[in-house]
């Protein structure tokens, strides 16, 4: 879910004499998906709304920063029903807890335009430390971050009651972003 993170320069050329922060994203261009697996199957789905924060230079990686938060009500999961049911109590409970929110406190290189953001995920009340390995790609006067990490649902009360059995609802989620972005030199 979370989700997560960075953006584009306008001349984009990773030649660090000319990087610039990108702060601006394309949210029609960008995405925040999932795979969960029930009984074995997996099962996709995507959060429709969402907002991102970024500002990141690929010059210096440690100064970028990026908050997510995440419509919870915008859940697809592809079923009108399961939609339904996700929405409710046992699982994400919007009522109560309408955003699902990842605010960084690190961004670090790994090299070859790999990196890695760190920060807290909260989902449901629930607050944990998450770290997100992502790629950086420059596109054109944009660029793109991919990434994908996993995190465990019961760790944020997602799935209580007899939802809590890892037989039927695996623990683990795969949550994937595909973010868009490019430099705004009017957001600096």
């Amino acid at each position: 879910m979370a989700y997560t993170v960075l953006a584009a320069s306008a001349s984009l050329q990773l030649d660090t004499t000319h990087a610039q922060t990108l702060n601006a994203v394309d949210l029609d261009k960008s995405a925040i998906t999932f795979i969960s697996k029930q009984m074995g199957v997996p099962v996709e789905g995507k959060f429709g709304k969402f907002s991102l924060q970024l500002a990141f230079d690929p010059a210096k990686p440690g100064e970028g920063r990026v908050r997510v938060e995440l419509d919870a009500a915008s859940i697809d999961t592809g079923s009108e029903e399961a939609n339904d049911e996700v929405k409710g109590k046992g699982w994400f409970d919007v009522k109560s807890h309408p955003a699902v929110r990842f605010v960084s406190s690190s961004v670090k290189s790994l090299g070859a335009n790999r990196y890695e953001v760190g920060g807290k995920l909260t989902i449901k009340g629930h607050t944990r430390d998450l770290v997100a390995p992502f790629t950086f790609k420059p596109a054109g006067s944009a660029a793109v971050f991919d990434g994908v990490f996993t995190l465990k649902r019961l760790d944020y009360g997602i799935g209580e009651g007899v939802w809590s059995d890892t037989a039927t609802v695996a623990d683990e989620v795969q949550v994937k972003f595909h973010i868009m972005a490019r430099a705004d030199a009017s957001k600096k």
